[in-house]
């Protein structure tokens, strides 16, 4: 890790019930509070692969489609979508990370020492840490990370 960097802990499920961890709600140094509306439960195996999509080469008209059913099915089962999705990325040095995005599905690498534009940042750490399939991010700076289950990490 570089000098600006610092490590997170990393939350997994409980193995015995499948249900992550209560870790209280409020705000957190460096997170934007959960609010009512949160998007926060399990997210299904089509969302899952749809996102995993994203990153998987495919053709600019498919992206856009992806693109478009991932929005619509955010907006109708939790009432917004993310801006975009940060996950490691597996293509090895220099990339550590990449950005996943909703907006035209902007798919960018980035070497551990490229800077990451806003409002990703904050997401950054936790996609690096391998604990989370992809993160979250919405608008105000809500951060959600992603197990490889489905289950989202309250922040």
């Amino acid at each position: 890790m570089g000098h600006i960097e610092r490590p997170r802990r990393a939350v997994r499920p409980d193995t015995a019930t499948g249900a992550a961890p209560a870790l209280g709600g409020g705000t957190r140094r460096g997170s934007a509070p959960v609010t009512a509306g949160a998007p926060l439960g399990i997210r299904p195996p089509p969302l899952l692969h749809a996102v995993r999509r994203l990153d998987a080469g495919l053709a600019d008209e498919a992206l856009r489609e992806t693109a478009a059913w991932l929005r619509e099915h955010y907006t109708s089962a939790y009432g917004t979508a993310p801006l975009g999705y940060v996950a490691p990325c597996f293509l090895g040095p220099p990339y550590a990370d990449h950005l996943l995005g909703l907006d035209g599905c902007v798919l960018e690498h980035y070497a551990p020492a490229d800077p990451i534009p806003a409002p990703f940042p904050a997401a950054r750490m936790l996609a690096r840490s391998g604990a989370y399939a992809y993160v979250e991010v919405y608008e105000g700076g809500l951060v959600l990370p992603v197990l490889a289950d489905g289950t989202v990490v309250r922040p």
